[in-house]
């Protein structure tokens, strides 16, 4: 997976790719006719696959709808869905309240979350429908056999370990942000010489992980497919320190007022899309190589949608 959120990346090239209305999504009803326009996503497997999903899911009831993966950064798609340039995407509880309302105290459990998102982006006339039981936030993982070795399974347990086992492979942005390592490593008592926190970007800190060279413990992301893939063990937030981010379809508010139903035909496909099921999707781009548009079209048959 790739960062969550990109920031100050300018590469507004709206060029659609795939997902567009064709035979493989013919119409189960026309709830939707009239619905055009972009799907957005931001740049990362799982943003793919969400995109192409709902694409072709909106589309089978009679929408008119191309999935557009090309933007870079979070800020640039939610920018484009501000600026009506997207009809809407997949967007996080977690990255919402911190990142664009600035909020700087997450809260506890995923209802309350999401109501709060709500409200402060209906101000922003942009509205969330469908949330999903997956929870897409932040994590440390270890390779499984260190994990026995150390003889850790929580995030508590790193403090208890000797200064030369306490190494971290995060990204740069997780180094400077609220919700990052600033805070996870004080509330934790990590304790970690600045020469035991590598830099690294997204992807590699997977492999890293893995490798255990430059790192005992490497910041990933909870619906990652390379995590059971790599043989990675996820520790406990113990402290419920991240923030939750469970994922949600964001779109223009006027967008859904002409067209209600769009939150009623998204519900079905949101419900089956668990953490663990996020991962089996994920790794069939991230692992096995599949392209995002072929595994939406895949999952949404196999679960009868189109």
């Amino acid at each position: 997976m790739y960062k969550r959120a990109l920031i100050g990346v300018l590469a507004l090239g709206l060029a659609a790719c795939s997902s567009s209305p064709s035979a493989d999504t013919a119409a189960k009803s026309e709830d939707l006719k009239g619905l055009s326009g972009q799907i957005g996503s931001k740049d990362f497997a799982e943003q793919y696959i969400l995109a192409h999903l709902t694409t072709k899911l909106l589309n089978a009831h009679g929408a008119t709808l191309e999935a557009n993966t090309k933007l870079v950064g979070s800020a640039n798609v939610r920018q484009a869905l501000e600026n009506k340039q997207f009809v809407g995407y997949w967007e996080y509880t977690g990255t919402s309240w911190i990142t664009y309302n600035k909020q700087t105290q997450p809260l506890k459990t995923e209802k309350e979350q999401f109501d709060a998102v709500l409200k402060a982006d209906e101000a922003k006339s942009i509205a969330w429908v469908a949330p999903a039981p997956f929870n897409n936030t932040y994590t440390f993982a270890i390779r499984n056999e260190k994990a026995k070795e150390l003889n850790v399974t929580k995030m508590s347990d790193i403090a208890k370990l000797p200064a030369n086992e306490k190494t971290f492979c995060i990204e740069s942005e997780f180094s400077t942000r609220d919700d990052g390592w600033p805070g996870v490593s004080k509330t934790y008592s990590f304790d970690a010489p600045k020469d035991n926190v590598k830099l690294l970007d997204t992807g590699v800190i997977y492999t890293a992980t893995k490798d255990g060279k430059d790192c005992n413990f490497g910041e990933v992301f909870a619906t990652d497919g390379r995590i059971a893939a790599l043989g990675l063990t996820v520790l406990q937030d113990d402290k419920a320190f991240f923030p939750i981010y469970q994922g949600g379809f964001t779109l223009q508010a006027d967008v859904l007022k002409s067209h209600p139903k769009i939150a009623d035909v998204l519900k079905p496909m949101a419900d089956k899309l668990t953490t663990e099921e996020m991962q089996k999707l994920n790794a069939k781009v991230d692992v096995d190589g599949d392209e995002p548009d072929e595994v939406a079209q895949e999952w949404l048959t196999s679960q009868g949608l189109i």
